[in-house]
């Protein structure tokens, strides 16, 4: 039965993924077309090479088209001339040690595949290295290693390349923003919502050690996403090199300037260094000592609007060069203001006699000091609207749930 039902699930998701493939854009999608593109590559070099020319080896025209229908137009071309290379190596190489063993091809063999598996493993010829040990073998085990022979393999093997990079580039070319767009989604909205499950979880008397250790866990998948966020970015950059046609594909918007990732990357990293120092300040280590009664509740309402800062950040959603609706640049200088003024009471702390600076209240304050000044590039100025610091403070209730 087991096996039954994992077969059932196996198939479920097949079908799940051949209707999104059909209905919505996605990678889906973008594997159906790269395989039919592959196909349709092998096809049209096999109706050249095999068909129209009858050439003696046209089997590695098809062979070579399927193989480079990358992900990227610069992929294709990179694979091609690592594949040109390694196959001419790998022929010449076989051609010499049947030369040298008096046409032995066991013996040839025995001499040439451990050359040519070394080889494959030279990083210069990436993927392609394998095919080094291929062409030898083919030159072995079929005879082939006359000068003609020779001619016609790197002269089909160049035909199909061309087959491939040409398809690749003028047929629906790849072109990869998705990726981006959908990380910068991610980011601010996953952000907000760990600082205001913080916030939530700071205020209430009742401290579970593992709860915090998942708002840590949480805080460092916020690093990994910056990191998918940069590898996301070189990959949209490498779709558009060598790329035709890529002011002709208007279902991918270009992907925006990356001063957006520097910032959020600053962010990200002083919201993992905040949310660290508020979790080991709930555990039992001597070297911190207790906050101040007053410290969680202001902490608490200074995270809250430091995620409603977050939630805020609509650069994902406007076009680039445009600004925010004026109620959205409002709601965020109200929230920067209030997470501000929280800031201000909490320093105040350090200040004040009646408490014990401990190195968890300074750590705290330094973080969060931290934080904000980064968070300004997306709330903007808190003064910026012409308001004084009496409307920050009667602001802060009203602001502390805005985005919740």
């Amino acid at each position: 039965m087991r096996w039954r039902n994992a077969l059932i699930q196996d198939v479920s998701a097949l079908w799940r993924s051949a209707r999104r493939a059909v209905t919505t854009s996605g990678p889906e999608r973008d594997t159906t077309v790269q395989s039919l593109k592959a196909a349709g590559a092998g096809v049209l070099a096999w109706a050249l090479a095999g068909w129209w020319w009858s050439a003696p080896m046209a089997l590695l025209a098809p062979w070579t088209a399927l193989f480079l229908v990358q992900s990227t137009v610069y992929r294709s071309v990179r694979s091609a001339m690592q594949q040109l290379a390694v196959v001419m190596v790998g022929t010449l190489l076989a051609a010499g040690a049947a030369v040298l063993t008096g046409n032995n091809s066991l013996a040839a063999m025995a001499i040439v595949l451990p050359i040519t598996v070394l080889l494959s493993t030279y990083a210069r010829f990436g993927t392609q290295g394998v095919y080094a040990p291929t062409a030898a073998l083919f030159v072995l085990a079929y005879g082939t290693y006359s000068g003609l022979d020779i001619l016609h393999r790197l002269f089909e093997t160049l035909l199909g390349a061309v087959i491939g990079i040409a398809v690749n580039a003028l047929v629906l070319p790849p072109v990869h923003g998705r990726d981006v767009w959908h990380l910068r989604r991610r980011l601010p909205q996953e952000s907000a919502d760990l600082l205001h499950t913080v916030a939530d979880g700071i205020e209430k008397e009742s401290y579970d050690p593992k709860k915090a250790q998942g708002w840590y866990d949480r805080a460092q998948r916020l690093t990994d996403l910056m990191t998918d966020l940069r590898t996301a970015r070189r990959w949209t950059d490498e779709s558009y090199r060598f790329n035709p046609g890529r002011k002709l594909r208007r279902s991918v918007p270009h992907p925006p300037p990356p001063d957006w990732d520097f910032t959020w990357d600053r962010i990200t990293e002083h919201i993992r260094t905040t949310v660290r120092t508020v979790v080991e300040t709930r555990e039992d280590r001597p070297s911190l000592a207790d906050l101040p009664a007053e410290a969680p509740g202001i902490l608490a309402e200074l995270l809250r609007a430091a995620g409603d800062v977050c939630e805020l950040d609509d650069s994902d959603t406007r076009a680039v060069g445009t600004e925010s609706p004026p109620e959205t640049v409002r709601d965020r200088r109200r929230a920067m203001r209030a997470a501000e003024a929280a800031h201000d009471r909490l320093a105040e702390l350090l200040t004040d006699s009646r408490y014990q600076v401990t190195p968890a209240l300074g750590g705290l304050t330094a973080d969060t000091q931290r934080l904000l000044s980064d968070l300004t590039a997306i709330g903007g100025n808190p003064e910026a609207d012409g308001t004084d610091g009496t409307a920050s403070t009667d602001s802060t209730d009203s602001t502390s749930t805005a985005g919740r």
